[in-house]
C-alpha cells in the first residue's frame, strides 16, 4: 500500500521536509535566543542603572571608553565650562512636554572638553523669551558629578537630528557633531547633572544602546513564530499528501477507480454499443396515456 513511497515523486517529497523541518526549527530557536538575548541585556542594564544611583562616583577616564557595562555610571571630572560655547538642543521631550536640553562643555585639565546637559526647559528653543531662562554656568574651576551616556546617533531614542540650525544650537550630542564647532577636542562621551540650577530640571540618564525590549527585539519573538509555524505548515502538507495518497492506494487496491469524464456512462456521452440509452426519458401526458 505504502509502495508510492518509493517514487521518485515521493523521494523529493520526502527530502525536502527532512530538510526544511531542522532548518525552520534551528532558524525559529535562533530568533528565540535573540530574542532572550535582548530580555537579558535588558535585565541587566536595569539593574546597571538601579546599583548606578547609588554607586560612588568614579574618575571619568575609568570608565571610558563607554560601554553596556559603563554607560549611566556616576562620572566625576574637574575644569572650568566654557561660556563661550554653551549649546541649547532643540526638540526634547521630558514627562511628555516639549522642550530642550542645555548643553556646556568643561574644558578638563587633561585638556579635552566633556559635554555636560546641566538640565532641561520647557518651551521653544528660537523664542528668546524662553531661551533667556537659561541661567549662566557656574564660573572658575568645577567639579562635576553625573551619569555617563554614550554619544547620540541620528536614530538615538529622542533626537529629532535636522539640518539648518542656528547657531549655539545642536541636533545630535556627540563628539563628531562638536569637533568642527569648537576649537579643541571632545570626549566620545557626554555627561547629565542629577541636579539643576534655576529653572531648569535634570536630564534622567537613557538606557545603552542596543539593550532595551526595542522594535528589534519583538520583531526577533515575531521570526521565532513565523519559523515554527512553517515547519508546522510542511508537517501539516506532509501528512495531508501522505493521507491522499495512501486512500488513493486502498481505493485501488479494492477495485475502486475514480470515474472517467469522458466514459459511457456520462448522459451527453455517446451512444452503447447495443444502441441502449439508460438516460431518463421524459414523456409528455399524452404519450403516457
Amino acid at each position: 500500500m505504502y509502495r508510492f513511497l518509493l517514487t521518485p515523486r515521493w523521494w523529493g517529497i520526502n527530502v525536502f521536509a527532512v530538510l526544511a523541518i531542522p532548518v525552520c526549527l534551528f532558524m525559529g530557536s535562533w530568533q528565540l535566543g535573540r530574542f532572550e538575548s535582548r530580555v537579558d541585556s535588558h535585565r541587566e542594564q536595569q539593574t546597571q542603572a538601579d546599583n548606578a544611583r547609588t554607586a560612588a562616583a568614579e574618575p571619568l577616564h575609568d570608565l571610558l571608553p563607554v560601554s553596556t557595562e559603563t554607560s549611566g555610571r556616576q562620572a566625576t571630572a574637574t575644569g572650568r565650562y566654557d561660556t563661550a560655547h554653551q549649546m541649547l538642543v532643540p526638540d526634547r521631550d521630558l514627562e511628555d512636554r516639549r522642550g530642550f536640553y542645555v548643553l556646556t562643555l568643561l574644558r578638563t585639565d587633561g585638556g579635552k572638553a566633556l559635554p555636560v546637559v546641566r538640565g532641561w526647559l520647557p518651551g521653544d528653543v528660537n523664542s528668546r523669551a524662553d531661551a533667556a531662562k537659561v541661567p549662566a554656568p557656574p564660573a572658575g574651576q568645577v567639579t562635576v558629578t553625573g551619569a555617563l551616556q554614550s554619544s547620540e546617533t541620528v536614530g538615538s531614542k529622542g533626537v529629532r537630528a535636522r539640518g539648518g540650525l542656528p547657531q549655539g544650537q545642536l541636533g545630535v550630542i556627540s563628539a563628531a557633531s562638536l569637533v568642527n564647532l569648537v576649537p579643541y577636542q571632545v570626549y566620545d562621551a557626554w555627561i547629565t547633572a542629577p541636579k539643576a540650577s534655576g529653572a531648569m530640571i535634570p536630564v534622567p540618564p537613557s538606557a545603552a544602546p542596543g539593550s532595551g525590549l526595542d522594535l528589534k527585539a519583538f520583531q526577533n519573538l515575531g521570526y521565532t513564530g513565523e519559523w515554527f509555524a512553517v515547519a508546522g505548515f510542511v508537517v501539516f502538507m506532509w501528512f495531508r499528501l501522505f493521507r491522499r495518497e495512501t486512500e488513493a492506494a486502498r481505493d485501488l487496491a479494492l477495485g475502486i477507480t475514480p470515474e472517467d469524464p469522458d466514459g459511457p456512462d456520462r448522459p451527453d456521452g455517446p451512444p452503447r454499443p447495443d444502441g441502449s440509452d439508460d438516460a431518463p426519458q421524459k414523456r409528455s401526458p399524452a404519450e403516457a396515456a
